[in-house]
């Protein structure tokens, strides 16, 4: 929001109150539909992978964060929003072909929806 001046605050805040509810509706079935889905170790160390990714950028890119930590911040406060558990492993690249490489080489090379 911070970066654009074409709308008011009560228009803003009408967009972030649509947004939400839109969410809930849309995330709701499927959550739903996925939560009882199994999962395998090798998906659960995945998982864990990709929070290690967010950790990273977390700590050493997001602006609110980087602005806490220098600013002497509650640490405690800080970390809440990171993931209870997280791998980091260097230089880590998933099995070519497997479906986490394929959603590594989409993520690398998005696609122009426009």
């Amino acid at each position: 929001y911070q970066r654009s001046g074409e709308m008011d605050v009560d228009a803003w805040a009408g967009f972030g109150k649509a947004c939400a509810e839109t969410f809930v509706t849309a995330y709701i079935p499927i959550v739903q539909k996925r939560k009882n889905t199994p999962f395998t170790q090798e998906n659960k160390k995945w998982q864990e992978i990709r929070r290690g990714r967010y950790v990273e950028f977390n700590l050493v890119h997001d602006r609110g964060t980087l602005f806490g930590l220098k600013t002497n911040g509650r640490i405690e406060s800080i970390l809440m929003s990171l993931p209870p558990t997280v791998r980091f492993e260097y230089n880590y690249h998933p099995q070519p072909g497997s479906k986490e490489d394929k959603l590594v080489q989409v993520c690398l090379k998005p696609r122009d929806w426009i």
